[in-house]
């Protein structure tokens, strides 16, 4: 068994802390599965089982993928649902491009991160890249329409992102059987 890895976008503790407060005062009103603020982040690619000796390589070829890529400007703000608002099993924020052509930055980054996986031999989720910050897990698919107009009002403070971090995902070793993060490296930008 290897290791749950992804490679992601963190957010500064600025733009986490000022979705917790705009979140926090509704939490009570939906009985989900808040994901807490330090797991916060914007998933580029994923990789369920990486074997131990190549997870330092995936490091390398990211970084080599990563080394010219301009810094993007980007926003929090807006809904997204999985699979849609009306059966949602995943409720989200999305990812909004401030910078000009930050929107194909991140494609691109997600495609990097993606080919480094299958350059180094492993396997990597296949779907579709759709930028979000995943915020609660449903336990049964429910309607989140009232969720989605609430987060159609929300826009967080812009940032930009300096770094790309690879993470390990330890399952049911966190908090309440949940998973635990460990940052295996972090990957500057050019910019």
């Amino acid at each position: 068994m290897g290791t749950r890895l992804f490679a992601a976008i963190v957010p500064p503790e600025d733009a986490i802390e000022h979705l917790d407060a705009f979140l926090d005062p509704r939490r009570e009103a939906a009985d989900f599965r808040w994901i807490p603020a330090d797991q916060l982040h914007v998933t580029l690619a994923f990789m369920p089982s990486v074997e131990d000796q190549r997870v330092d390589e995936y490091v390398d070829r990211l970084a080599e993928g990563l080394a010219r890529t301009p810094v993007p400007v980007l926003q929090l703000g807006g809904p997204v649902t999985f699979p849609d608002a009306h059966r949602t099993r995943l409720l989200a924020t999305g990812v909004l491009p401030v910078s000009e052509g930050a929107d194909v930055v991140l494609e691109r980054m997600a495609g990097r991160a993606r080919n480094a996986a299958v350059t180094v031999g492993t396997e990597v989720d296949g779907q579709r890249f759709r930028p979000h910050l995943s915020l609660a897990r449903l336990r049964h698919p429910a309607d989140t329409t009232n969720w989605v107009r609430l987060l159609e009002t929300y826009a967080g403070p812009e940032w930009p992102v300096i770094e790309v971090a690879v993470i390990a995902s330890h399952l049911g070793e966190g908090p309440g059987n949940r998973p635990r993060y460990e940052t295996m490296a972090e990957i500057p930008l050019a910019g």
